[in-house]
């Protein structure tokens, strides 16, 4: 759909501007509390400047999801938690699923009203408490922030082995490491991980809720692997026969959402 200048003939060859609709990806929060300082607090030790991911995010914009909150939630302030949000590099522009009350004040600092129904990569399940699986509250929180970015299609290729200390990211993107990863290094991925030498440091694939992502390795001996949030560290150890091995990681099929381990036949 084309706009004219208001005053103009839309017939006009020169028109300043269009207006076109536009499907943008979003990251949604989805919120289980109302305690901004519990929230703010938990955020900053993923995300913050000091956090374990401070890159993680890129002034992303943001979808506040009050849906999973009790509608007779009392109203607060919503400056604090804006400005939490912002200090991880998100920049919030909508809020959901909120009570009238909530949304009135979501607007009234600037927010707009989003649909509720977005699409997902995959049917939200609770995380079960499994042996393979280790979870933590602080990465609940981390799965409902990334669970509805679209999957990786790129590749990032690195070549050269990588020491402890040294991350790389592959944001949007399947990443591809042709040499080492020494213990305290970490590779992440947006898509899928290969690792064509041994894997000693932390991988975690499908950092942003792609369930279908995979890590590859040809001598797997990670101090954590990570698929979507589900993650495993060493103090687990593998089983033998893929421990040092040639082998994969992916999430089960069972939609358990636990991690499995397999052997590549050579």
């Amino acid at each position: 759909m084309t706009a004219s200048i208001p005053g103009t003939s839309s017939t006009a060859t020169h028109a300043s501007f269009e207006i076109k609709s536009a499907q943008l990806p979003l990251v949604a929060l989805l919120l289980k509390t109302s305690d901004w300082d519990v929230l703010s607090e938990e955020l900053a030790k993923q995300f913050g400047p000091e956090g374990e991911s401070p890159d993680f995010f890129d002034h992303d914009a943001l979808v506040i999801d009050f849906s999973h909150l009790d509608a007779q939630t009392p109203l607060q302030d919503m400056v604090p938690l804006l400005k939490a949000l912002r200090s991880c590099n998100l920049v919030p522009v909508a809020v959901r699923g909120a009570s009238p009350q909530w949304m009135a004040a979501a607007l009234a600092v600037g927010l707009v009203e989003a649909p509720v129904e977005v699409h997902r990569v995959r049917p939200q399940a609770e995380l079960p408490v499994v042996q393979t699986v280790v979870k933590t509250e602080v990465h609940e929180i981390v799965r409902e922030v990334v669970r509805e970015v679209p999957a990786a299609t790129a590749t990032m290729v690195i070549d050269k082995p990588l020491r402890s200390g040294q991350k790389v990211y592959a944001r949007g993107a399947d990443l591809v490491v042709l040499a080492m990863v020494n213990q305290g290094a970490e590779v992440v991925a947006d898509g899928n991980i290969h690792v064509y030498a041994p894997l000693r440091g932390k991988a975690m694939a499908g950092a942003r809720g792609n369930t279908n992502a995979r890590i590859f390795s040809l001598c797997l001996e990670p101090e954590l692997i990570s698929i979507a949030g589900v993650y495993r560290t060493s103090e687990l150890p593998l089983a033998p026969d893929v421990r040092g091995q040639a082998a994969q990681v992916r999430l089960s099929d069972d939609g358990q959402e636990k991690l499995i381990f397999e052997a590549l036949k050579t």
